[in-house]
C-alpha cells in the first residue's frame, strides 16, 4: 500500500515521533522508552513514516537510528499556506474590529 505524508502525520504517535527525532536521532529502543506501548508498536509507526519518507533507518552495528527527513513535510505545509492566509486574514480583521470598539469606547 502506498502511504503519503498526510497519513503519518495523522496518527498522534507518529507525530509525538517526529518531534522527538528533531534533537537527535534515536535508535528504536530509546523511542520505545518514550511511550507506554511495545517496542513492536512503536516500530510499526517508525515503520509508517519510513514508508512515508519522513524517517531514514540508519543501521549502526546493532542498532537501527531513526533520522528525520523534513523534506516530505513541505507538502504539508504548501497545502496548509491557504488556509494560514485565511485565518491571519479573520484574525486582522478581528483585531481591526476590536480595536475599532476600543476607540469608540474611549471615545464616548
Amino acid at each position: 500500500m502506498r502511504r503519503d505524508v498526510f497519513q503519518a502525520i495523522a496518527d498522534p504517535t507518529r507525530r509525538e515521533i517526529m518531534s522527538l527525532l528533531i534533537d537527535r536521532p534515536l535508535n528504536l529502543n530509546m523511542l520505545s522508552e518514550k511511550f507506554e506501548m511495545s517496542r513492536p508498536a512503536v516500530s510499526k509507526h517508525v515503520k509508517i513514516l519510513e514508508e512515508c519518507g519522513l524517517v531514514l533507518i540508519n543501521q549502526q552495528g546493532r542498532e537501527r537510528y531513526c533520522v528525520p527527513q523534513l523534506e516530505p513535510l513541505s507538502e504539508v505545509a504548501h497545502w496548509i499556506e491557504p488556509f494560514r492566509k485565511m485565518w491571519e486574514s479573520r484574525l486582522d480583521s478581528l483585531e481591526n474590529y476590536l480595536n475599532e470598539l476600543q476607540s469608540k469606547k474611549k471615545n464616548s
